[in-house]
């Protein structure tokens, strides 16, 4: 008889299960070699029982770390009563949801999704949907305008306005109306649009694209100029917002409030995948019974989890603790300019950095430091990404610093 899957794994090396995975698994990922199977706060181990300092936190969906106590004992509770009921019933959990996450990001209504890209690809068709009823554009005209070097998700809808051809090649035909335009640029925004413009969908920061902060006052050019022209501002906070940057939302470091804000990752606590198009009434209210629906979008889980993720944020706690140990970062990483560090961009315990391509590229940064016990990810070229969770420490912290300037100076 066949051991159970769970018995074949604990048995299996960290080598033989990647060895496994190979004829099995899709290869849309190229994942460092450590197979982890426990975890706790900022800390992972490995099936050998090596230990790992996680500076990635899962892009931002583990910003309370690993199995936050709060966080566990609310889906340990809710897993006791009720997990699903689909949206063809009501559920206890979900109003609270709703109401505390629009309170906690000032705006008037939710709907809830489960990954970060359905959240994208909502609110792409919610803006659409307001074109046409709100603002009178012609049935099937309605354009959106994204920034270059975007990171949204990979849906066929979403790489349709990618300007990266590793995410889009082979997939087309693509979907149109969407207008590119260069990031942190409000002339070329501004001549982009036009009475089809429906929105402009923006990152406030790009994390994909190595942790680009646009120039102050961009946020609040961009939030001016869509109220002059009359079209929406939609903010992906996927993976910025929710206490990332030391603020709730990156946009409030301009003091910025969208017409559109788009939430996942750290929503659903690294348990549940968990997301939101939060809007304000008039915007969300073009929806209709029908028009739009997701089976597990708002399940009780979720929303348990949910609720507890934003009480965890309404006691600012976790945006304190990232502001401060951001400057932690922030100065770590000053000292290695010139010690093969070329460049880096930080908010809060956001940070990408720019490796000289001679040490090595990014990838092969990655690896060396995965030897040192510290995990982070590549991005393009010699960028690597740290992304701590917000439950670091500072000790913790320039302990992953000391490690960087090891593999950097070796």
């Amino acid at each position: 008889m066949t051991a159970p899957a769970s018995t074949r794994s604990a048995a299996r090396s960290s080598a033989e299960l990647i060895k496994a995975e190979e004829p099995v698994l899709a290869h849309n990922y190229h994942p460092l070699p450590v197979v982890v199977a426990r975890a706790e706060g900022a800390w992972v181990e490995d099936v050998e029982g090596r230990r790992y300092l996680d500076m990635l936190a899962g892009y931002s969906a583990l910003n309370f770390g690993h199995r936050h106590p709060a966080l566990i004992e609310a889906a340990h509770r809710q897993l006791d009563l009720l997990t699903l009921t689909s949206r063809a019933f009501h559920n206890d959990r979900l109003a609270e949801f709703a109401e505390r996450l629009a309170e906690l990001t000032g705006l008037d209504m939710v709907l809830p999704m489960n990954t970060g890209a359905e959240a994208v690809e909502s609110g792409i068709k919610v803006a659409r949907k307001w074109a046409y009823d709100v603002k009178g554009v012609p049935a099937d005209r309605a354009t959106i305008v994204v920034a270059a070097d975007n990171f949204h998700g990979r849906t066929t809808t979403i790489v349709s306005f990618s300007t990266d051809e590793t995410a889009r090649a082979g997939f087309g035909p693509f979907t149109p109306g969407f207008r590119i335009v260069p990031y942190n640029d409000l002339a070329a925004l501004e001549a982009a649009v036009d009475e089809t413009t429906a929105a402009v969908l923006i990152e406030p920061i790009q994390g994909e694209a190595g942790v680009l902060i646009p120039d102050d006052g961009y946020l609040t050019g961009v939030r001016e100029l869509t109220r002059r022209k009359g079209c929406l501002f939609v903010a992906d906070e996927i993976q910025s917002g929710l206490g990332r940057t030391g603020r709730t939302l990156a946009v409030d470091h301009e003091d910025v409030v969208p017409d559109v804000l788009l939430l996942g990752k750290a929503l659903g606590g690294g348990i549940v995948p968990v997301s939101a198009v939060v809007a304000r009434r008039e915007v969300l209210g073009v929806l209709r019974p029908g028009e739009h629906g997701s089976t597990f979008g708002g399940n009780p889980l979720a929303a348990a989890v949910g609720t507890a993720v934003v009480e965890l944020l309404e006691s600012g706690e976790f945006q304190r603790r990232a502001a401060e140990l951001g400057a932690v970062l922030r100065d770590g990483l000053a000292a290695l300019v010139g010690k093969g560090v070329v460049d880096f961009r930080s908010r809060g315990l956001w940070a990408g950095v720019d490796v000289d391509p001679a040490i090595g590229t990014g990838r092969e940064i990655s690896e060396r430091l995965m030897r040192e016990g510290v995990l982070v990810k590549d991005t393009h070229g010699s960028t690597i990404r740290l992304a701590p969770p917000l439950t670091v420490t500072a000790e913790e912290l320039r302990s992953a610093l000391g490690s960087l300037e090891k593999v950097l100076t070796a």
